[in-house]
């Protein structure tokens, strides 16, 4: 059975690498044909960022939507297939009520939310060279989360949460901030590192590997398969996103992939272990709390530039040597993190 399980997602797995690599270049056509670039933020708003990234200017950006394009494609299609030939699809379908359909709803509603703000962005269309402004995402963010808190905890009955080498502790209602506070923070971090080429993709590969680690742990084969759908999206987004990057991922893939990541982690109950999966999107957003607390507070800046990856930027570092170094950090901490997770199960 676990074997079976195993080699299932491993295949789900392969099949979303393979669709992901040869759907790419039509996507790639199509953002250039179209002009869906990216627009740099203006001198007087960031000197140090538009320095460092004003040769990036008219990169195609976007690329985001073809991780979550094929994740929901394969679910679609594997599921109809299912429904209608039933019984001979099931061994690919990985669409389930208990376990998958709260995490595909949430990226179909994130990388949708996102690519609208992408098209602001890419015609200036709004405030300060277009697209939304941070209160506007903080907003959408937090009624995201306000529902899916509402789902988990009234719906599903969801009111624990797995402390390490302490167990499970009831929190009652104190789950709905704690869910609000995760999904959030997952967002505006996934926003927030994804900076350089191939920056979110890879660290957010580490942070998926982990939670469908912790799913296969738990039995929650779908989920797990699920997450590595997610995972062979990724590495082919990756193979065209690495620097010098074909295109960049956009919010309509930070954002899915941010509030994803934050869904199964509740479904997990492996919040509290987000801190070493996503270490590098905790770093990077505290990194920018400090810089913003700093110069209001003392009036001066801590980094040159923030996040925390401009900064080393700002250092003379090259861009793929930080993308690279934060990887190993991420697969470290990810590796880590599951250390503990699993010797608090056994104690």
């Amino acid at each position: 059975m676990i074997v079976d399980e195993a080699i299932r997602i491993l295949v789900l797995s392969m099949l979303s690498f393979i669709v992901a690599l040869a759907i790419t270049p039509l996507i790639l056509r199509l953002l250039t044909k179209y002009s869906l670039t990216k627009q740099i933020r203006a001198l007087e708003a960031a000197p140090i960022y538009f320095r460092l990234h004003q040769k990036k200017e008219g990169t195609p950006t976007m690329g985001g939507v073809i991780i979550w394009g094929v994740v929901l494609g394969l679910a679609l299609v594997f599921w109809i297939l299912d429904s209608v030939f039933s019984g001979i699809f099931s061994y690919l379908n990985f669409v389930d009520r208990a376990q998958t359909y709260l995490p595909i709803a949430a990226m179909a509603i994130a990388g949708v939310l996102g690519l609208f703000d992408d098209i602001l962005g890419v015609f200036r269309i709004g405030p300060k060279g277009g697209g939304l402004q941070v209160r506007h995402k903080f907003i959408l963010y937090v009624l995201l989360a306000l529902i899916g808190a509402w789902w988990f905890y009234s719906r599903l009955g969801f009111d624990i949460l797995y402390v390490p080498f302490i167990g499970n502790v009831s929190i009652n209602e104190w789950y709905v901030p704690l869910f609000i506070f995760i999904i959030v923070a997952s967002a505006f971090s996934a926003n927030e590192t994804d900076g350089l080429d191939g920056l979110l993709g890879g660290v957010t590969l580490f942070a998926f590997g982990a939670l469908t680690v912790v799913a296969f742990a738990l039995g929650r084969y779908d989920l797990a398969a699920f997450g590595g759908v997610t995972m062979g999206a990724l590495l082919a987004f990756l193979w065209f996103n690495i620097y010098p990057a074909r295109f960049f991922m956009g919010d309509t893939g930070s954002m899915s992939l941010g509030i994803t990541m934050g869904v199964i982690a509740m479904l997990t109950n492996t919040a509290l272990f987000l801190p070493f999966f996503a270490f590098i999107l905790v770093i990077e957003t505290l990194s920018v709390m400090v810089q913003i607390t700093s110069r209001k507070v003392f009036g001066r800046k801590v980094f040159f530039s923030t996040p925390l990856h401009h900064h080393f930027e700002a250092l003379g570092w090259p861009e793929s040597q930080i993308t690279m170094r934060f990887w190993i950090i991420s697969a470290v901490m990810s590796g880590l993190g599951l250390a503990v997770y699993f010797i608090s199960k056994l104690t």
